[in-house]
């Protein structure tokens, strides 16, 4: 197995960024001095609106002064759970994708009810209703910035240990099973293609690091 990088524990930059860009989202900014100053938002046009994510199209003066479409695509947030039991494995839940056709194996996740939610809150629910366990400690392992070309998704994934029996309690059109795995059985599905959700892959991989370093 190839030994992983560890993680930096350095300030994340970027999530400085989500004010400015949330109110850009609604109109509250029309010209923008992106980053780079070679870049300049001119406008953004809400194109659909949706239940989950938000598509606009911006008006973009890229580097050599031509002007471009870009297409966004806004998205409040999420929050995603490393699991692990007393006994060492990992929760994970097994659920149908539209997206995909398919069933995928991932760790228990969900959106932020608002953008404002503190991501730890958003984890600790999302654990319980898709699980029905409680963690008693909830630490930050990673962020995760999902699909950096075209969408603003952050996930904060949390470690969660001292984990308690609690109360599963699905939505209504929510339909999952709750699994224990074993770390390496985790890794090796990775490797082997069978794991593929982005967040997934990035959380189990990060915890194997934590474990293997000490």
């Amino acid at each position: 197995m190839p030994r992983l990088l560890e993680r930096k524990r350095a300030g994340c930059p970027a999530d400085a960024e989500r004010s400015a860009l949330q109110k850009a989202a609604i109109g509250e900014e029309e010209t923008d001095k992106m980053a780079d100053n070679n870049y300049e938002r001119l406008g953004r046009e809400l194109i659909y609106k949706g239940a989950i994510i938000d598509y606009y199209q911006d008006t973009i003066r890229v580097a050599n002064g031509n002007i471009a479409k870009w297409d966004l695509i806004d998205h409040k947030g999420a929050a995603a759970v490393v699991a692990v039991k007393d006994d060492g494995k990992l929760l994970m839940v097994r659920q149908y994708r539209n997206a995909l056709d398919r069933e995928t194996l991932e760790i228990p996740a969900g959106g932020l009810n608002s953008v404002d939610e503190p991501t730890k809150e958003a984890a600790a629910r999302e654990l319980e209703e898709e699980t029905g366990y409680v963690a008693g400690k909830l630490e930050l392992l990673l962020t995760l910035r999902t699909t950096v070309a075209f969408c603003n998704e952050k996930i904060d994934v949390y470690l969660a240990t001292d984990l308690k029996p609690g109360c599963q309690h699905l939505d209504e059109d929510e339909f999952l099973n709750a699994e224990s795995h074993d770390l390496e059985e985790l890794v090796q599905m990775i490797y082997d293609c069978k794991i593929q959700d982005g967040k997934t892959v990035s959380a189990i991989l990060a915890y194997y690091n934590k474990v293997n370093r000490k």
